[in-house]
């Protein structure tokens, strides 16, 4: 398959923001219009928050076979060009927008950009995953040992090698064999010359929905963007469930999954999805706007005004605000325009940190008792350049509230997060934090109340939650095997 590559350096979208729980991928498919790659280039657009490293799209058509580009950087950047657009010419297309969560971080090369492809004695296959396997290294090794050529650092390519050792008879049966191996999370999008394929690992940690417009089908990580393209949002694929998709049979469900309770990640409705899209029948905005709510009740603060670190906690502080009758201000102003120009910044710029993207708004921060509203505190270090910034523009207090709990265990799929001893509320209680950050006060929102705001009347079962929420609490509903192996610890009793 020809496979367009780029020579260009990776684009590090956010070459300051290292306090942040980096965004797992997005993916996005569609069969049955003629502008196919055209479609999933919009979708990926909306999915932009989910990876900003690269993205990949393939395509099938009839007369020409499979077209494959890939690229780093931004969707907006890359695949506008017409030029290349035209290359990708087919009724079916699938796309991957990625930040890198296994393989070699911070040296992502361009054979790591999915979709990936495999030529089968039936034809050919592309599949773009989202979410992280966890039981990888094993895979890996047995698949080297029996002849398996790996192209990659992914740990989605196992995926493709599993489907090629299946015996099955046609593609979606060997993706049920392969994917029945795979440990950790999973949604998938894949395609063959006259099918679009979505699956869901058993506990549907990661989110896949799917769309309809005109006569075509779209699967798509979230709902925000099936709206760019004026699909009609259907239904979620349900966990462990594949939906095999074709001109003569329409949508047909299978169930190749043993039968699980779900365990969706929870920090999607705090900080990965777009605040536009629905997840579980309820608005990501309307969701946070309640975790603000939340933590107001159980959180207050006398202060002046409820200011929102751009753009995450922007929902929150409205419900905070709200809540609390502490009026609500735009105390600081995101630079929406940092883009390209920073890629390799000098280390005068670096130095400068925050404040290349984010600027204190003085007139009312002056002389103001200050509540500080944030989706996170992963490291820290963010967090106290903000803090700094908002005394030198007068404030009299400042008061951190946080609205996600303390996050102090790493996350295995999907998402990047620091090694454990890096995670500020892995060594530190939340008064040492506190100081640690020099503000007047520090609260987070409880597991409890993060699930009453999530829709959990009662709070969080402990004996059977509905969410993922190992980055809190250190459940981990799927044992991380390969990390296990390497040395981490699981939680303890004591802990």
């Amino acid at each position: 398959m020809p496979a367009p590559l780029s020579n260009a350096k990776p684009f590090l979208a956010h070459p300051f923001d290292d306090d942040k729980l980096r965004e797992e991928c997005g993916v996005f498919g569609v069969t049955g219009t003629a502008d196919a790659a055209n479609f999933v280039a919009l979708g990926l657009h909306a999915l932009q928050h989910r990876g900003q490293e690269a993205g990949g799209i393939v395509t099938h058509s009839m007369e020409t076979g499979f077209h494959s580009a890939r690229r780093f950087g931004y969707v907006r950047d890359t695949f506008t060009s017409p030029s290349l657009m035209e290359k990708l010419p087919g009724t079916v297309a699938i796309g991957h927008v990625r930040y890198s969560t296994a393989g070699s971080k911070g040296q992502t090369e361009i054979r790591d950009v999915q979709p990936f492809f495999g030529e089968f004695s039936m034809g050919g296959a592309a599949i773009a995953h989202n979410g992280n396997i966890t039981n990888v290294d094993a895979l890996r090794r047995e698949l080297i040992d029996r002849g398996s050529i790996f192209q990659s650092s992914s740990d989605s390519e196992c995926i493709i090698h599993l489907m090629a050792r299946s015996l099955q008879r046609d593609i979606p049966e060997r993706m049920k064999d392969a994917l029945r191996r795979v440990e950790g999370a999973f949604s998938v999008v894949a395609m063959t010359r006259t099918k679009l394929i979505g699956v869901r690992d058993p506990l549907g940690v990661r989110p896949l929905v799917l769309g309809r417009v005109g006569e075509s089908w779209v699967l798509s990580s979230e709902t925000c963007a099936l709206d760019i393209i004026g699909a009609e949002f259907i239904r979620e694929i349900e966990p462990g469930e594949m939906v095999v998709i074709s001109p003569e049979k329409g949508v047909v469900s299978h169930r190749p999954f043993e039968a699980r309770k779900s365990r969706f990640c929870i920090f999607e409705h705090v900080y990965f999805s777009r605040p536009d899209s629905i997840l579980g029948g309820r608005s990501v905005y309307e969701t946070r706007r309640q975790i603000g709510v939340e933590l107001a009740r159980e959180n207050p603060v006398d202060a002046d005004i409820v200011c929102p670190v751009p753009d995450s906690g922007t929902p929150a502080a409205i419900g905070f605000s709200q809540e609390s009758g502490i009026p609500y201000a735009m105390g600081i102003i995101r630079n929406q325009y940092m883009g390209r120009t920073f890629i390799e910044p000098t280390e005068q710029i670096r130095n400068m940190g925050v404040r290349l993207k984010l600027n204190v708004n003085r007139a009312l921060i002056a002389g103001k008792r200050v509540i500080l509203v944030d989706d996170s505190v992963v490291r820290g270090t963010t967090s106290r350049k903000i803090k700094e910034m908002i005394l030198d523009a007068g404030a009299s207090e400042v008061h951190f509230r946080i609205a996600s709990p303390p996050t102090a265990w790493p996350c295995f799929y999907g998402v990047d997060t620091p090694q454990r001893e890096k995670l500020l509320a892995a060594t530190m209680s939340e008064d040492e934090m506190r100081e640690h950050l020099a503000v007047d006060s520090l609260k987070f929102i409880s597991l409890d109340g993060l699930y009453r705001a999530v829709g959990e009347a009662e709070g969080r079962d402990a004996n059977c939650p509905r969410y993922c929420d190992a980055c809190f609490s250190g459940e981990y509903p799927v044992e991380p095997a390969d990390m296990l192996e390497r040395g981490f610890k699981l939680k303890t009793a004591a802990e």
